[in-house]
């Protein structure tokens, strides 16, 4: 792991801020070479892009500072610290005011919602992709103690200081369990995008596929902060998972209803000689 990437003076630079600024500007600009082909304007998803993950950025700290509300609200200095604005705040929560903020851009452009997701969704499985290397580098979003011969143990003490990682404990590398699957899910969606059959189908399939991945890997989590609930027995990210594997199901199967509706096409006319 390398969690200070170089400094600036005094300044240090970040690894993860550095990885997670890439994967969105990587997405980015996959997204905009996707657009054209479901009738949308690269400039459209480039700007639409922007601000979505600045208003991403801005709900991720929020949602952070929601789920450690004791916390700062015990050390409401901490909430300005340096620590807590380099800190990239939650997935879910910055993915959700992105969300929210692409459905209100959408409906001011005119554009098609669901063909504005398809797009969306393979850029951000990569992004993503990119960004939990940079966690993994950063030591945050760790996992629990294990003793499969695939732990990894951190002993940078930036990492214990800025992620309070655990040092010289084998650990689950929860970040590259994640980072692996977003990087098939981007596969999986790149390959789906070439033989979409309904407006809705690529973004409905990441839905599912992030949803089942991060309900499954959450159980193999060890870091603070996550809201534990029901006696500790599942997390407020699984239940979102849920909701997100729940939206993606009824999106197939209104794409599929769809499709059934459409009446058959006549076999195409033929010469006689």
């Amino acid at each position: 792991m390398h969690p200070i990437l170089f400094h600036l003076g005094s300044i240090p630079i970040y690894t993860y801020g550095v990885l997670v600024a890439s994967g969105f500007l990587l997405g980015l600009w996959y997204g905009t070479r996707q657009a054209p082909h479901v009738g949308l304007s690269p400039d459209f998803i480039w700007n639409l892009g922007i601000y979505a993950i600045l208003i991403g950025l801005v709900c991720s700290k929020l949602w952070l500072l929601l789920s450690e509300w004791d916390y700062y609200a015990a050390n409401p200095g901490q909430i300005f610290t340096v620590a807590t604005l380099q800190s990239a705040g939650t997935f879910y929560g910055g993915i959700l005011g992105a969300m929210v903020w692409v459905i209100v851009y959408s409906q001011i452009q005119k554009a098609p919602l669901l063909s504005v997701f398809d797009v969306a969704a393979a850029p951000l499985a990569l992004g993503h992709s990119i960004g939990r290397i940079g966690c993994f580098v950063a030591g945050c979003c760790y996992g629990k103690p294990t003793s499969l011969p695939w732990g990894v143990t951190f002993t940078d003490p930036v990492a214990a200081r800025i992620a309070g990682t655990p040092l010289h404990v084998s650990l689950h590398p929860t970040q590259l369990y994640e980072a692996a699957a977003e990087f098939l899910n981007f596969l999986v969606l790149v390959w789906l995008g070439r033989r979409q059959k309904f407006s809705g189908q690529v973004a409905a399939t990441f839905f599912i596929l992030y949803g089942v991945e991060r309900a499954g890997i959450e159980f193999l989590r060890g870091d603070p902060g996550r809201t534990l609930l029901f006696h500790d027995t599942v997390s407020l990210m699984q239940l979102v998972s849920l909701s997100w594997v729940i939206l993606g199901a009824f999106l197939w199967w209104r794409g599929l209803r769809t499709l059934a509706a459409l009446p058959a096409r006549a076999p195409a006319a033929t010469s006689r000689p």
